[in-house]
């Protein structure tokens, strides 16, 4: 079930390349925490990962942006 999960979250980040940003590695980390947690939650902790990711990739664009402009 897991693999189905990454499987379908790589397609969806290959759709949307800017939604990637953090996504990969947050989903890897999501995914396994879910898997022990228990059976079937690696695919939720897989796309609470990636959404919990991009949001701080997006802060650390924000805040490297803001640094450059200063």
């Amino acid at each position: 079930m897991l693999k189905i999960g990454a499987a379908a979250a790589l397609v969806l980040m290959s759709a949307s390349p800017s939604f990637a940003a953090g996504c990969i590695k947050g989903a890897a980390v999501g995914g396994v925490g879910g898997h022990f947690v228990g059976k079937g939650h690696g695919v939720a902790g897989a796309a609470i990962g990636c959404a919990v990711g991009h949001h701080h990739a997006k802060v650390a664009a924000r805040k490297a942006a803001k640094a450059q402009r200063h």
